[in-house]
């Protein structure tokens, strides 16, 4: 118990032999005995000795609070921060997705239709369509595809939940550390909910929203499905969107059999697709796919052998646009289309009629005549197109290189014919009771105002018809059409095939009116199948993608446009054409051929139509601008391309011969009868055009030709008959006993 001192101070009792509460006790018994508060001497001294120990404590403590306390203040304030920063981001994300529609609406957005076009074997000859190419699985397209895609853009596409912050960390310490924005922290998922959804704006509602898309599409669909859709859709420069367009674009081939090094460079342009595109720097493209190449070695992609292969390889060097002469088809079949099913709203496939064999080729003959003569020449362009007997074209190029050029000569361009156009006078004449070995008189000629001449200038005097065709005077097919009449002549023409208008006059019959090459092949088909019309056409079917047909047509029961007897005495007269004519150049060794030249003034148009019993096909050469070639003839050029195209075509095959050449005696008689005898079909007898059926109206532009006259007649009291034309010296016409007995 405590006991109190004099002074009645309170004194603690002692529980132990310890020295200082010892000494504690004595001081404090001197300082209440002595009466008076004093200095407490002893507890001063004791504090004194205390004070260096708890200074060096001290001093201890403030140095470790120091750094550690700098360190514990600093992991306080980023977890405050962290806690504020992930409140603003919730905060952020709240807000944008607010204004974004409801999850339950979102939905893939329909890829833009693709047109599949196929040739006449089920081969693809293009994509058409916004996008350039159909959409491919996984497994149908090459397996280096996605490796390339994911080895270079996302190693960790299959382990991340759509976004990737390993990654995202990467690149924004590799974009700090050079400076400059080198890298991209967004995954493929990202990537893909950007370009389905979003606008191509960088601000931060569209970077919140693409994440929250990427969740979603993650949520929804497979790893797989995911790389589909990305790889389908993704823009890999020069107008191509998925993998399939881009490999059709650059390599000229389907996705299906790109290789690792091919594989590779698509992968790398999706850096930068427009810049990085071999179109336009095949250097930086190939720079990048070796980059790509050691990213899949990386990955384990690939092996050190099958890197070397790819490194060895050619670098790829696309056309800065689409090549080959099939996309010619492909935009004529586009151009058809919305006339035959409208709108275009989901993906189809067009069956064609073109033989991607016979295309080839053709695009070989064209390419291998402008290299060969076209510089000599001044011929900068030319055209081939080739039809069957049902009209079906099988082949058809456009001009020499549709890289440079896409304007269709073969289907969009009007040419003068030129004496292309004869066949169809001729036949007229035939119509109207002409024969092969009716006689004319091939000497100036004056008709109104106009005064043909021949291509060399020389006259012959007296000929047959078949004479005159395959030497193509002009004169004498300037008095058939005064014989027949030039509105005869325009109407078996668009009987025959021939859709624009023609001017009914008499310099008709030297092909002023201007019409295209494929209209002019296809009413040179008629005299091949025996006299029916061939209604030229590339689409034979429109199915959808799961195989529903919207259009088909067989063209398979033609109308009759011409009379058979007419049709073998055509064929005779024009395989003269080629075996003593001006078409020397065409002849096919074993096949029987026939045709036509054509050259127009000054030089400007040059063709050559012809046809076996196989194939009917037309020749072009000329230039855009419409400047003359030097002295290219229908006879020359295009003579010559026309059998290199036609020898390959008919490599392999039976020789046959022509509609109506075989066993047929020529009759000499202009009063209407056939030759080779036999009747002649109900509503079909010679010389009455009006049995056919009506062509569409020409246009109201005939010509009145009021006289046709010898060169040296003053005063003509009328027409001359035809076979005085030419007469100059003012005799009386000759009478010949040739003459009395055919007619003349």
């Amino acid at each position: 118990m405590a006991a109190r001192g004099k002074s009645g101070q309170r004194i603690e009792p002692s529980f132990g032999g310890d020295s200082d509460d010892d000494e504690l006790r004595v001081e404090a018994s001197d300082r209440v005995s002595g009466g008076a508060r004093r200095p407490a001497r002893g507890k001063s001294e004791a504090g004194k000795r205390k004070n260096p120990k708890r200074g060096g404590r001290s001093g201890s403590k403030s140095s470790g609070g120091g750094f550690f306390g700098l360190v514990r203040r600093l992991a306080y304030w980023c977890v405050v921060l962290g806690i504020w920063g992930a409140i603003g981001v919730g905060g952020l994300v709240l807000y944008y997705g607010a204004r974004m529609p409801s999850a339950t609406s979102w939905s893939i957005p329909d890829r833009p239709p693709n047109v599949k076009i196929l040739s006449v074997n089920g081969d693809i000859i293009a994509n058409r369509g916004a996008t350039g190419g159909e959409a491919l699985s996984l497994e149908t397209m090459s397996p280096y595809i996605p490796q390339a895609v994911i080895a270079i853009e996302d190693r960790r596409f299959y382990s991340h939940f759509g976004v990737d912050p390993l990654g995202l960390a990467r690149a924004m310490l590799t974009n700090l550390m050079s400076g400059r924005m080198v890298q991209g922290g967004s995954t493929l998922t990202q990537q893909l909910a950007k370009n389905l959804f979003l606008s191509p704006e960088r601000t931060l509602e569209r970077k919140v929203q693409e994440v929250l898309l990427a969740f979603w599409l993650e949520q929804k669909y497979s790893k797989d499905q995911i790389l589909a859709m990305y790889l389908n859709r993704v823009f890999f420069g020069s107008n191509a969107y998925g993998v399939e367009a881009a490999s059709r674009r650059y390599f000229n081939k389907s996705a299906r059999d790109v290789n690792l090094g091919e594989a590779a460079l698509l992968a790398g342009l999706l850096k930068a697709p427009s810049r990085l595109s071999p179109a336009r720097d095949p250097e930086a493209a190939e720079e990048r796919a070796q980059l790509v190449l050691g990213a899949m070695r990386e990955e384990g992609f690939v092996t050190d052998a099958e890197i070397k292969t790819a490194m060895s390889q050619t670098p790829t060097k696309a056309k800065s646009f689409w090549s080959g002469a099939e996309h010619y088809v492909a935009d004529m079949v586009m151009d058809q289309l919305p006339g035959m099913i409208g709108e275009i709203s989901q993906d189809l496939v067009i069956d064609t009629t073109i033989d991607l064999t016979l295309e080839k080729k053709a695009e070989e003959a064209i390419a291998a005549a402008l290299d060969a003569d076209g510089g000599k020449l001044n011929a900068s362009q030319a055209a081939l197109v080739s039809i069957d007997g049902t009209g079906a074209i099988r082949a058809l190029v456009g001009g020499r290189d549709y890289a440079e050029s896409q304007f269709d000569r073969a289907s969009k361009a009007k040419r003068q014919p030129g004496s292309a156009f004869k066949p169809f006078v001729y036949a007229a004449a035939l119509e109207i009771g002409r024969t092969p070995m009716s006689v004319r008189n091939d000497a100036p000629v004056r008709i109104g105002n106009w005064t043909p001449e021949n291509y060399d200038q020389k006259y012959r005097g007296e000929v047959t018809l078949a004479d005159a065709l395959a030497n193509s005077l002009n004169t004498i097919a300037a008095q058939l059409v005064m014989e027949v009449g030039p509105q005869n002549v325009v109407k078996l023409a668009h009987r025959l095939g021939i859709d624009s208008e023609m001017q009914a006059n008499a310099s008709i019959a030297l092909g002023t009116s201007e019409v295209s090459l494929v209209e002019l092949t296809s009413s040179y088909a008629p005299f091949m199948n025996g006299g029916f019309k061939a209604t030229p056409h590339v689409i034979r079917r429109i199915s959808t993608a799961d195989g529903t047909v919207l259009y088909e047509n067989t063209y398979d029961n033609p109308p009759r446009v011409l009379d058979p007897a007419i049709v073998s005495e055509m064929n005779q007269m024009m395989v003269r054409v080629l075996t003593n004519g001006t078409g020397k150049k065409a002849r096919l060794k074993g096949w029987e051929a026939a045709g036509k030249t054509g050259t127009t003034q000054s030089f400007r148009d040059a063709l050559f139509v012809g046809y076996t019993s196989n194939l009917t096909t037309g020749v072009w050469f000329g230039n855009d601008d419409g400047k003359s070639m030097k002295k290219v003839t229908g006879g020359g050029l295009p003579a010559k391309a026309w059998h290199d195209f036609m020898a390959a075509a008919h490599e392999g095959l039976s020789p046959s011969p022509l509609f109506g050449t075989t066993g047929v005696q020529p009759v000499f008689d202009d009063g209407g009868a056939v030759a080779g005898g036999g009747a002649v079909p109900d509503g079909f007898a010679s010389g009455n055009p009006d049995a056919f059926p009506e062509p569409p109206a020409s246009a109201d532009g005939t010509a009145a030709i009021d006289e046709v006259r010898p060169l040296n007649e003053q005063n003509a009291g009328g027409p001359i008959p035809p076979a005085g034309v030419g007469e100059t010296t003012g005799a009386t016409r000759r009478t010949t006993l040739f003459e009395l007995l055919t007619g003349g």
